[in-house]
């Protein structure tokens, strides 16, 4: 058996009157379709540290502060099929961001290169998220569900727990 290839993914908000989500496009691949900061786990590097890490590298987000963990996902890759393991975060953002702007990804991983445009968006979100990321929105309040939230889950298309104190 093939092991996973263990990731991090970010629901990075602010504003609890009004709650937001960061979320960004790849700027010239909207085949991509719209995200939130996810990537691989550094050999050592603790989940906490890997999931503000990407949150920096992906969106240049200065000053996110890790919340908790909301859930574990076992499910393939939707390109090559390839087992992975993502842990999602709740992540605050500082109330003082832009609502808006866009990143020029630097350094040396697979996203070196790249423009991402990010914003914040309302919760609950009015489309889902590229590759079922909304999936557990609910789980850190059940007003921030997506259509797909429930959908993805029973459609059998991975292996879905929840791990981690609310």
């Amino acid at each position: 058996m093939t092991r996973p290839r263990i990731r991090v993914a970010a629901y990075v908000v602010r504003n609890e009157s009004a709650p937001e989500i960061l979320v960004f496009d790849h700027v010239g691949m909207p085949e991509a379709g719209t995200q939130i900061p996810a990537g691989g786990v550094k050999t050592g590097e603790a989940l906490g540290e890997a999931v503000l890490r990407e949150v920096a590298e992906e969106t240049g987000l200065p000053g996110a502060t890790l919340l908790r963990q909301v859930a574990v996902e076992d499910k393939p890759h939707p390109g090559t099929r390839r087992p992975r393991r993502t842990t999602f975060f709740l992540v605050h953002a500082p109330e003082d961001v832009a609502d808006a702007w866009e990143h020029h990804v630097r350094g040396d991983g697979d996203d070196a290169g790249l423009t991402f445009a990010c914003r914040f968006v309302p919760l609950p979100l009015k489309l889902p998220l590229a590759d079922g990321q909304d999936a557990w929105l609910g789980q850190i309040d059940p007003a921030w569900s997506t259509a797909s939230e429930g959908s993805e889950r029973h459609a059998g298309r991975g292996i879905y727990r929840r791990r981690g104190a609310r």
